[in-house]
């Protein structure tokens, strides 16, 4: 078994293909708390613990011997939509939150793994923090992340993904500077017009992102003078934009959005 390849396909998020090529038919999957067994177990389990929250596996330290691999491993689990049954606390969507496991995995005759055993720390305790945004898996998937709290409204969360001295500029508006300036811009707006975002296209690095993307705002009360378009509430209008974002340590620290045609 070759834990790298493994881990790059399961930071993919095809859960389907991952247990396909890696999981042996009779696989089993123990914790603490829960025995899963067979493929269909597994993957019913998969699809229950990663909707909405995608898994991003960190490896630690990797011993291999003969037919079983342990694995310390630091797991971020990026929240694109509100679980608060998930098992290691209630995520909203912009969460990023990490678990430290051990594991450990025996592998058949083919190499596909039969029993795959964990056990877990508490909710960040002992773990190492990534960069919230990179060219990473776990980077890339952090900017879902930010999306889905900037589309629910929650410049709280969205705002985590800020440098303090951010900068954002608009179109036909003043440079805002400061993350509390942007905050605090969106949030006057989103208590009469939310904006949601729907990504086509992301390409990103360590030092930057360009989105094509849609937004469309949507009036939650009546809204004539909105800079996009008088609405009323209820109505929606939708403008299709360029958004380049630059990176520092992880965070944004620019932004500069263009209307598209």
């Amino acid at each position: 078994m070759n834990y790298a390849d493994y881990v790059a396909d399961f930071n993919t998020g095809d859960d389907a293909a991952l247990v396909e090529k890696w999981y042996a038919p009779d696989c089993a999957m123990r914790s603490s708390t829960r025995t899963v067994e067979g493929r269909d177990g597994l993957r019913a389990f998969l699809d229950w613990a990663h909707d909405g929250v995608r898994e991003i596996i960190r490896p630690r330290t990797v011993m291999h011997r003969g037919k079983r691999l342990f694995a310390d491993v630091d797991m971020d689990f990026v929240c694109r939509k509100a679980r608060p049954d998930f098992p290691f606390g209630a995520l909203l969507p912009g969460d990023i939150m990490t678990v430290r496991f051990f594991a450990t995995y025996e592998t058949n005759e083919a190499g596909q793994i039969s029993e795959l055993c964990t056990m877990a720390w508490p909710a960040e305790q002992g773990v190492s923090k990534a960069p919230m945004l990179s060219a990473s898996a776990g980077g890339r998937a952090s900017y879902d992340g930010y999306a889905a709290a900037f589309s629910n409204a929650d410049m709280e969360r969205a705002g985590r993904y800020y440098t303090e001295d951010c900068t954002l500029a608009l179109p036909n508006m003043p440079l805002m500077e400061g993350r509390d300036a942007i905050t605090g811009f969106y949030g006057t707006m989103f208590a009469r017009v939310r904006e949601h975002l729907t990504i086509h296209q992301l390409v990103m690095d360590d030092d930057g992102i360009a989105v094509d993307c849609t937004s469309t705002f949507t009036a939650v009360v009546d809204a004539p003078d909105f800079v996009v378009a008088p609405l009323k509430a209820g109505q929606s209008v939708q403008t299709h934009v360029f958004v380049h974002y630059a990176l520092r340590d992880g965070l944004i620290s620019e932004i500069k959005v263009a209307r598209a045609g």
